[in-house]
């Protein structure tokens, strides 16, 4: 092979490699929801998010529920205030992203049951960039709480 086309393919490999890199997939450790009461219509998911490069979480669904949407909790005036993230979640490169209670939250509106503890909520995850994912949350008991 002539060293000029040795190069060529070098660096044709070392830039496929570096697109992997920033295009592989999102971490996603410890996602659980809290138990509902017998006739909620609504709950919530919790994780944390690690992208190897600045990634955007967009979307998220469920056969679990009617609707998911990505939601940050804020208090104004004293009031508590849910609402959907325009745009989704920014997920900068290589910093994990917590969605917990009294923040982000994958917001569970027309539930198909209630959240029974021990149950497993199968989450489809859209990003901006990574490949969706498919993620299992764990239900813990009504006064569950992150570890």
């Amino acid at each position: 092979m002539s060293p000029r086309l040795f190069a060529a393919a070098l660096a044709s490999s070392l830039a496929v490699s570096a697109a992997f890199a920033q295009s592989g997939p999102v971490k996603v450790e410890s996602a659980w929801a809290r138990a509902t009461p017998p006739r909620a219509e609504v709950g919530a998911i919790y994780m944390t998010l690690t992208a190897p490069a600045a990634d955007r979480l967009v979307g998220v669904s469920t056969p679990a529920a009617a609707k998911a949407e990505v939601h940050d909790m804020t208090t104004e005036n004293g009031v508590m205030r849910m609402r959907e993230v325009a745009g989704g979640v920014a997920l900068p490169a290589g910093k994990p992203v917590v969605l917990g209670p009294g923040g982000y939250h994958v917001m569970l509106m027309g539930l198909q049951a209630p959240l029974k503890p021990g149950q497993q909520i199968p989450l489809h995850l859209t990003f901006a960039s990574a490949p969706p994912l498919d993620v299992t949350a764990t239900v813990r008991g009504l006064g569950g709480a992150a570890h």
